[in-house]
């Protein structure tokens, strides 16, 4: 028994009139998520980054060449407040890990693409990352691992779905 069983059979016996499956399915999905975060966080740290900074080097990296991208399309990319994006970029800047430019096709823009220290730094530290999650889900084997992430999938859509017409 873990702590979500724990957590549902309390509420078993004090309201067994309601149906706490989702409870069950939502606490282990959140404690998940922590123990996930928790060791990847200790990933990035070895590399001097927090998942900000890992999470705009990485999706500079993952763009392809030349890894570079307008603030706009990083935003859309990571989806974070305009503000944010800035100060993510104006700390990978005086890291050294990415440069601004004047965008060639828009002098009134500029684009942020990764430095070669930038690009060196997210290569070796989205092997570790690659490698942090596969140590995180080696208690399933592959055909596990597929139904796993099909069930997110189909859990994911209608969560998505379901805020689509939640009032308000």
């Amino acid at each position: 028994m873990d702590h979500v069983d724990f957590i549902t059979q309390q509420w078993g016996k004090e309201r067994p009139d309601l149906d706490v499956t989702a409870m069950g399915v939502i606490g282990r999905v959140a404690r998940l998520y922590l123990a996930y975060q928790r060791e990847m966080h200790k990933t990035f740290a070895e590399f001097g980054l927090n998942a900000a900074k890992f999470d705009v080097l990485a999706t500079l990296r993952r763009s392809g060449a030349p890894y570079t991208l307008s603030p706009g399309e990083l935003l859309k990319a990571t989806m974070v407040a305009s503000g944010t994006m800035t100060n993510r970029i104006d700390r990978l800047e005086a890291d050294g890990l990415v440069k601004r430019e004047v965008n060639p096709q828009d002098s009134r823009s500029f684009l942020v693409g990764l430095t070669e220290e930038g690009f060196a730094l997210i290569d070796r530290a989205v092997t570790a990352h690659v490698q942090t999650q596969t140590r995180l889900l080696a208690g399933l084997n592959a055909a596990e691992a597929e139904a796993l992430t099909t069930l997110l999938s189909k859990a994911q859509a209608a969560a998505d779905q379901s805020d689509t017409k939640a009032p308000g």
